[in-house]
């Protein structure tokens, strides 16, 4: 895990011109490619709000990126202390995601002890949903954030057992009316699949990945089954750097981008946060 040199709140280390400049280049070509993947697809849509995925990589990155001109907002974080820490260090302006693999004995500290958490993405039981929202109904008004909040319901659209989700069929449908029912201070924006490797790799906007399709088929399952519209319908996150411009094209709402905005990580063991 990301370490600080001392149990004081460190300063953020400046970056170099030349780091700014990579990243904000890298930025500006991921989100133009975004512009592009939208123009095709079929239906008029806004472009999909784009998460730097920013796990492993220092504060100073970040921050290069959230100050103007660029203010970029979303980030996603897969690591509970990691992300955390630079909560905790960053402007409360940033919106924080949280994408990693969600274990119930930390669930209640993420909602209730994240500064300006925006979204959890890797919900995939009804514990940790409900562990979700006693922790938010604990948050201190100082935390930030809005007054629900936002979750999204990770789904195994590939059937591969070592991947976290709940089966695309009738599993997502009830834990998505869990949710909306016995969870008052969580909001249920949508449904989130990472999907296998393979199929990731062989993703253009003219090969189709069957993982996007399977998602797409539970969100409007789902949607179906629970009558949600307009502002109450569930949004699609899928979609990362091997391949977000196939999830755009099939109707993607958020894509999750990482390496191709940050670059190659460091091995765990050697990250930090400063």
């Amino acid at each position: 895990m990301m370490s600080q040199e001392s149990s004081e709140q460190p300063t953020i280390m400046a970056l170099s011109p030349a780091r700014t400049t990579t990243l904000l280049s890298n930025l500006s070509s991921v989100t133009t490619r975004i512009t592009i993947a939208t123009s095709k697809c079929t239906t008029s849509r806004s472009a999909p709000r784009l998460v730097a995925v920013s796990k492993l990589k220092p504060a100073s990155d970040i921050l290069a990126l959230h100050t103007p001109p660029t203010t970029h907002l979303h980030f996603g974080e897969n690591y509970l202390q990691e992300l955390q820490e630079k909560a905790r260090l960053l402007p409360p302006t940033i919106k924080w995601h949280f994408i990693g693999g969600l274990q119930s004995n930390k669930c209640v500290s993420l909602a209730r002890d994240t500064r300006a958490l925006w979204a959890v993405e890797s919900v995939d039981s009804e514990k940790k949903a409900s562990l979700l929202d006693k922790g938010w109904g604990d948050r201190k008004s100082d935390m930030g954030g809005e007054e629900k909040l936002r979750v999204f319901v990770q789904v195994n659209t590939s059937g591969e057992e070592a991947k976290s989700g709940v089966d695309p069929a009738q599993e997502v449908v009830g834990l998505c009316r869990f949710i909306r029912e016995k969870c008052p201070r969580l909001k249920l924006q949508g449904v989130m699949t990472i999907g296998a490797i393979a199929r990731s790799k062989a993703t253009t906007p003219e090969n189709e990945n069957e993982d996007f399709i399977c998602l797409k088929e539970a969100k409007d399952r789902v949607n179906k089954e629970l009558v949600l519209e307009g502002e109450d319908a569930l949004e699609l996150s899928m979609g990362m750097s091997e391949d977000f411009e196939g999830a755009i094209v099939l109707g993607s709402d958020e894509v999750r981008v990482g390496t191709t905005i940050f670059g190659d990580r460091p091995p765990k063991d050697q990250a930090r946060v400063v």
